[in-house]
């Protein structure tokens, strides 16, 4: 997810300054080389953003490949939807530990030293969704995807960021932006659509969504061979510590504001991601895992598309916006589901997809405001560690629920916390 996103951006290292002298043009032949190599290595990095947005939206859309599948699950090997939402948060619970080891290590040994091993980790999870379905394997790829993902969305952002300032020096960073969002946001929501597909018209459905991803993950894996390093591996490495965390940055109220807002925020999309598909396909009785995978397609496709066009409104209007849409959106689900509807619980997924996508994005533009510069990294890992328990929490709460309730009460208790939540960030942002 967009989690650790603006966190790299605040810790790259000058990836838009290795210009080469004598760039500019002259009459002197002497500088003409010069002049030819910067053109070259421009042209280099020009492709090179285009390969790692490639193997950013590959990566993150694996991700989220068994979201349609989870209902297949339950009835192959006779999974409760409990189940469901453990082997879920076991993979947020990888994220999390990756971004607190390892999402800041391309600060020093380089960009491409740590995607090459993140998308291996993601290729190994891959081979174990082949290997088997049992649960042990399916909660062992998945925690292994976690811990990809944390290092791939890190590192791939602040890669896109530098490759796109060495290739267009000076110029706005609106296609950074535009293309990072879509990557990431977008590619959580390709994964679904493109293994429900798979999963409706071709065989072995269980098996050939992670043998096409595999193979999308090898080839990304190949192409970052032919991207440029923006990071020069440093002579004396610092002493390794895992990423710190920070809560006091002057504002708690804001601060706190802008974590609630995450961690709502990620609820809606951990809900969508995990417990939604079996829904559909059970109490809405529509087993199609295509359909599955296009309302995952589009609750995120929603809130990326929300994050771009939004991009120049001040933080207050986005959070406004974010609250109204999320509660909305959610409260329109909640009808869905008791009136059996398949078109009111997809507008309302939709409408809340747009909602968490805006909000999200206002709580991270409030604590980079409210941060000192020294600090960003720290404000940003906690906010983004905060938000991750949200795609913990209430998907296991939800989850825990479902053994003694329907889905439909669990999600009309989940609804009433949430609006609580909610209603919570907008006092606290009111006392900044």
């Amino acid at each position: 997810m967009t989690a650790s996103t603006p966190s790299r951006l605040l810790l790259t290292t000058g990836g838009d300054s290795r210009t080469e002298p004598g760039s500019a043009s002259t009459t002197s032949t002497n500088d003409s080389a010069p002049a030819s190599r910067t053109d070259s290595g421009s042209r280099r990095h020009g492709v090179g953003f285009w390969l790692v947005a490639l193997a950013f939206l590959v990566a993150m859309a694996f991700s989220t490949v068994p979201t349609p599948l989870y209902p297949l699950y339950m009835a192959r090997d006779g999974f409760s939807t409990f189940m469901v939402t453990v082997v879920f948060a076991v993979y947020a619970v990888g994220v999390v530990i990756s971004l607190l080891l390892a999402g800041h290590v391309s600060d020093w040994v380089g960009r491409k030293r740590v995607l090459v091993p993140a998308l291996a980790l993601e290729l190994v999870a891959a081979a174990l969704f082949l290997t088997s379905s049992a649960l042990p394997v399916l909660l062992a790829a998945r925690l292994i995807t976690g811990l990809g993902v944390g290092m791939v969305t890190a590192t791939a952002t602040a890669h896109l960021h530098e490759l796109h300032a060495a290739h267009r020096p000076g110029a706005s960073g609106q296609r950074f932006e535009m293309v990072s969002t879509a990557a990431n946001i977008g590619g959580l929501g390709v994964g679904p659509l493109v293994a429900g597909f798979l999963a409706q018209f071709v065989h072995a459905p269980l098996r050939t969504p992670y043998l096409v991803f595999a193979v999308l993950l090898l080839v990304s894996t190949v192409a970052l061979a032919f991207v440029p390093e923006t990071v020069e591996e440093r002579l004396v490495r610092p002493a390794y510590r895992p990423q710190r965390i920070s809560t006091d940055h002057g504002d708690r109220a804001g601060y706190l504001a802008a974590s609630a807002a995450g961690f709502a925020s990620f609820a809606v999309f951990g809900l969508f991601t995990s417990i939604a598909p079996g829904f559909v396909a059970g109490a809405l009785h529509h087993p199609s895992r295509a359909l599955a995978g296009g309302i995952v397609f589009a609750v995120f496709g929603g809130a990326a598309l929300a994050q771009t066009l939004t991009n120049r409104l001040p933080a207050p209007a986005k959070r406004a916006l974010g609250l109204l849409a999320q509660a909305a959106g959610v409260v329109t689900v909640v009808i869905g589901m008791h009136t059996a509807d398949l078109a009111t619980f997809l507008v309302g997924g939709v409408v809340a997809g747009i909602g968490a996508g805006v909000l999200f994005k206002a709580a991270v533009g409030t604590v980079v405001a409210m941060a000192a510069p020294a600090k960003r990294g720290e404000a940003l890992a906690g906010l983004f560690f905060l938000s991750y328990l949200g795609l913990i929490i209430p998907a296991l709460g939800l989850g825990l629920a479902t053994l003694t309730v329907t889905a439909t009460t669990a999600m009309t208790w989940f609804t009433g916390m949430l609006l609580t939540l909610l209603a919570g960030v907008a006092v606290l942002a009111r006392r900044r």
